[in-house]
């Protein structure tokens, strides 16, 4: 008899007080039946954050939610470097915590990993059925920008090189992240950038991204320079 696969899900976290508990929810819902625990880095959040994860985790016990805090704001890539370390999932599953991505997609990424025996699985909002809801013009000009300069200069096999909802098998997540210098939200790109280059398996689930519902994003100007940058270094990486 295979052995049943265990999913981590990485969830790092800033001032989320709102959206966390939701989140969590809603993928107890949709994993119900599979064996997964929940990782929760918050990075000191002011609103108190850490402090619903620990009610989280007297609701539903400590071995489905694991609290890995931090002493402040390190990046988005270190708090996955953090969570990961502690991880005991076969897979790694990665996703924001604002409710842009839905834990329902979950079972579909599962599902498609285990039709390919796929090392990597990532959601697309430029596949057919996907797309985005709740962004203004100027955030759909931005971001569709942003994928074709990125589809331009890199020519990556995959649709969305700048989404960061994805399930990841545990050896390749673990070689890939500690191979990736970027900070911020261009280490998603360098990840899949390696990837790529490494001849893995990768493949796409189209989704629907919608706009956070509570709080602010934390997406701004200096993110954006940050990012061009990124494009421009990743495309003479090694």
């Amino acid at each position: 008899m295979s052995k049943v696969p265990f999913y981590s899900i990485l969830l790092p976290t800033y001032n989320e007080r709102e959206n966390l508990p939701v989140v969590v929810a809603l993928i107890e819902e949709y994993l119900n039946d599979k064996p997964h625990e929940i990782i929760i880095i918050d990075d000191n959040s002011p609103d108190g954050t850490q402090h619903v994860a620990v009610e989280l985790q007297h609701q539903l016990g400590p071995e489905r939610i694991i609290l890995r805090p931090r002493s402040g704001k390190l990046g988005l890539g270190s708090a996955y470097v953090h969570g990961s370390k502690f991880a005991r999932g076969d897979f790694i599953i990665i996703m924001d915590v604002d409710l842009s991505h839905h834990p329902r997609y979950i079972p579909s990424f599962i599902e498609k990993q285990r039709e390919g025996d796929y090392d990597i699985v990532t959601g697309s909002r430029y596949l057919p059925g996907g797309g985005v809801a709740g962004w203004n013009l100027k955030r759909k000009i931005i971001s569709c920008g942003a994928n074709y300069l990125t589809q331009l200069l890199l020519r990556p096999p995959i649709s969305d090189v700048t989404g960061s909802f994805r399930l990841y098998r545990k050896s390749i997540f673990d070689q890939l992240i500690n191979a990736c210098t970027s900070k911020g939200y261009v280490f998603q790109m360098e990840m899949i950038v390696r990837a790529v280059k490494a001849k893995l398996r990768i493949a796409q689930v189209p989704i629907i991204f919608v706009d956070r519902l509570y709080g602010e994003s934390k997406l701004g100007g200096q993110e954006v320079v940050l990012f061009a940058k990124g494009v421009l270094q990743l495309t003479f990486l090694d």
